[in-house]
């Protein structure tokens, strides 16, 4: 069964690859023919992706309808693009659709896969004749080509002899290495055995095509990475011809890593234990490695050093890392027996955090045990303890006064939500406390803190966990110190704290207020800082129709900045629309191509003429709101000093015509039809004709028969609704031509013949 043909026919021009220069704006062309049995409107339009849209600039998708009936053929619709001047050399795709949902449900849409290729700037400029290549895969910096180690990488080069001339092509990579690629070029049919290594160009006649094998190989010490090499077809007829193009390859990394650990003296008793710690490269990656050592054991029982600490190593190299383990602390080290056994591990970290393997080098240390002198010095030491035991033991029984020192507040200004208020104090011969009395006094009545000692010292003031620090540890044994002890307050005000004691004294049943003075403290907690505004206004005060509006403003603490709102409100008060949006991180506009018009002065941003989409014509006050990034629910805001106004989009006439023409003086035939066809530009209008008055589109056409009674002028008129511009008008004088009504014809009289002689003609 054949395929049903197809209602639509298109013509693209160019047909092929469409080559390109940075800077340049090229055109693809469409005509489509309706070979169908229907009026067709036809759509068509432009799909691409992100690559694509980058390089073209294009903000939304180009989109061309027109109207064909059926056996004729569509005006030549073109799409232009423009190619930024920092557009990245490489092949993009994209495609054209046509489509007429509408007449051709089942035959549309059509698709036809285009390729923009972008050639480097040193490309010589392409011309109609000039011979080109194109390379399959194809590539882009968002699209590169995956290049394994140790496997490799076929390309197809297709070379085209656009010129009148045979011609030889030869090909090179002028940015690597000849150990990186191999080219090889296809044999003719006359080289004899063992000879294709001869061949070292393509020789094509006029107008023939050919292909280049191109391989990449990369050597084993190539680093991981992104590669763009650029390739160069080279011409033996026209040597001054420069063809470029780019291949972007990614070479995946290897993280492969050997790891040893060699013993050279692992069992001690005065000098540190030595170890050699081996690393072999067998990644492509440039590894920086970080060295430490911990403890397999439950205690840590020994310091370390590695020389060098840190490593560098390139691809296939190696390197040697010396370790020195000393036992400590030294009163741990084994009185009797074979020794104290110290297991540890040498862990590795990547300064770039690349994968280490799993299996850490492990290591053993022997501390062996002490001499016989050390034994009897520890008996005398026991001895001189028990001494002192009596001496504490007398101190206990003659306790000294107990006294609060030292009271204060860690800090006394503080931020909301930032921070909290943390207490430190000081007190001597703490163990005659019954009770801690914290008074506090701040906007709203809070309800005292009272430690109790009777028991020992308060969990709330000693943790329980040995990670974490205990804000009160015990010095000399009667102290007690106490720092970094928070009562619980965050909330903005004025507090007053004030610390009081209760004890007793020596072996006494009974207790009494300390006879301290009363130790104070205050504590100021402020708001949360946010983003200021400083300043804010427009670059001018009036703008044309259709121009971005530029806006500059100044704001402190820019790192709390999360986010900048614009809002434009009209002179009723009512806004435009949604606000525009400005992100911001650590104090930098999100958007890249904004940044150039920020910078940072004396910790306050300075934004200067920053654009935003333009607004209609009238008169607007612009607001800025800025935004805090640490959750504060105040807003700073302010407005701009002066409103701007926006011009509306000038009247004009672009052509009124009678009948195609534009004379302003016209001699039209009664009975005929005059077509009036008009096109005006602007915004806020209204479009007459006179002198008939009635309202008209911006654009359209009118058919008026010609009669007698045809007005003599006619003239097409635009007035500015909001009267800002002076009205415009155009016409024409009209003459109107009569029809002729033929007179009957009279019967025919035979004349009388006379007697005057004829004359003779010359």
């Amino acid at each position: 069964m054949q395929a049903k043909p197809s209602p639509l026919e298109v013509f693209i021009t160019p047909p092929g690859i469409q080559d390109a220069m940075p800077g340049d704006t090229i055109e693809l062309h469409a005509v489509v023919i309706n070979k169908g049995d229907r009026n067709a409107i036809i759509d068509l339009y432009l799909n691409f992706d992100e690559p694509f849209k980058n390089v073209t600039g294009l903000s939304i998708i180009p989109r061309e309808s027109c109207a064909i009936a059926p056996q004729q053929s569509s005006d030549e619709v073109t799409f232009t693009f423009e190619i930024p001047i920092e557009a990245n050399p490489g092949t993009y795709d994209y495609t054209l659709v046509v489509d007429a949902p509408q007449h051709y449900p089942q035959d549309t849409p059509i698709n036809f896969p285009r390729q923009l290729k972008i050639v480097p700037k040193e490309h010589t400029a392409i011309r109609a004749n000039d011979s080109t290549f194109s390379i399959k895969p194809s590539s882009n910096t968002n699209k590169p080509l995956i290049c394994k180690l140790h496997e490799p990488l076929l390309l197809e080069v297709t070379v085209e002899n656009r010129s009148q001339y045979v011609d030889r092509f030869r090909l090179n990579c002028l940015d690597l290495d000849d150990n990186w690629f191999t080219i090889t070029y296809p044999a003719t049919g006359v080289e004899g055995t063992g000879l294709l290594s001869d061949i070292n160009d393509l020789a094509l006649n006029p107008g023939e095509s050919g292909k280049i094998s191109l391989k990449f190989h990369p050597p084993a010490d190539t680093l991981a990475g992104s590669y763009s090499p650029t390739l160069r077809l080279y011409s033996e007829k026209f040597p001054d011809l420069v063809l470029l193009d780019l291949v972007y390859l990614q070479i995946p990394t290897n993280y492969d890593l050997d790891i040893q650990l060699n013993t050279i003296l692992g069992q001690v008793s005065r000098i540190p234990g030595r170890y050699e710690l081996s690393l072999v490269n067998q990644g492509n990656i440039i590894r920086e490695l970080i060295f430490g050592v911990e403890s397999r054991d439950e205690e840590r029982l020994f310091t370390y050093k590695l020389d060098p600490a840190e490593v560098r190593l390139l691809p296939t190299k190696s390197s040697e890392v010396n370790l020195t383990l000393k036992p400590r602390p030294w009163w741990r080290r084994p009185w009797f027996g074979a020794g104290h056994t110290i297991n540890f591990q040498v862990n590795i970290y990547d300064k770039h955090d690349l994968f280490i393997p799993d299996t850490l080098p492990r290591g053993t240390l022997v501390w062996k045990p002490r001499p016989l002198w050390q034994f009897i010095l520890l008996i005398l030491l026991i001895l001189g303890l028990l001494g002192g035991i009596g001496f504490l033991i007398w101190q206990l029984l003659n306790p000294p006064q107990l006294k609060i020192e030292n009271f204060s507040a860690n800090s006394p200004q503080l931020t909301e939500g930032e921070d909290e208020v943390a207490l430190r104090w000081d007190v001597r011969n703490y163990k005659q406390l019954e009770n801690l009395i914290l008074i506090i006094k701040g906007p709203q009545p809070i309800k005292p803190i009272i430690y109790d000692f009777r028991n020992g010292i308060p969990e709330s003031l000693v943790s329980r966990n040995v990670n974490e620090i205990s804000p009160c540890i015990v010095q000399r044994r009667i102290d007690l110190i106490c720092n970094n002890v928070k009562p619980g307050i965050n909330t903005k005000g004025n507090y007053s704290f004030e610390l009081q004691g209760l004890y007793h004294k020596g072996n006494a049943f009974f207790s009494e207020t300390a006879k301290t003075d009363n130790q104070t403290t205050q504590v100021v907690i402020n708001d949360k800082p946010i983003a200021e505004i400083v300043n804010f206004n427009a670059s001018k005060p009036q703008y044309k129709f259709g121009e971005n509006i530029l806006v500059n403003w100044t704001i402190a603490n820019p790192l709390l900045l999360k986010e900048a709102q614009i809002s434009s409100i009209t002179d009723e008060g009512t806004s435009t629309g949604n606000p525009i949006v400005f992100k911001f991180t650590q104090g930098n506009i999100d958007n890249s191509k904004l940044k150039k018009y920020c910078q940072e002065v004396n910790r306050q941003l300075q934004c200067t003429n920053i654009p935003i989409p333009p607004l209609k014509a009238g008169k607007f006050a612009l607001e800025l709101k800025a935004l805090a990034n640490n959750g504060s629910e105040k807003i700073s805001a302010k407005k701009a000093e002066s409103k701007i106004e926006v011009l509306p989009k000038p009247i004009k006439i672009i052509s009124f015509t009678i009948n195609g023409s534009e004379q302003p003086n016209q001699a039209l035939k009664e009975g005929e039809t005059a077509t009036l066809s008009w096109r005006v530009e602007g915004e806020d209008i209204q479009v007459k004709l006179l002198p008939y008055g009635n309202d008209l589109k911006p654009v359209g056409s009118l058919q008026l028969p010609v009669i007698s009674e045809f007005p003599p002028q006619i003239a097409l008129q635009v007035i500015d609704k909001s009267g800002k511009q002076q009205p415009q008008q155009r016409g024409f004088a009209i003459a109107v031509i009569k029809k002729v009504v033929p007179t009957p014809t009279p019967p025919a009289i035979t004349p009388v013949p006379s007697a005057s002689p004829v004359q003779p003609g010359f």
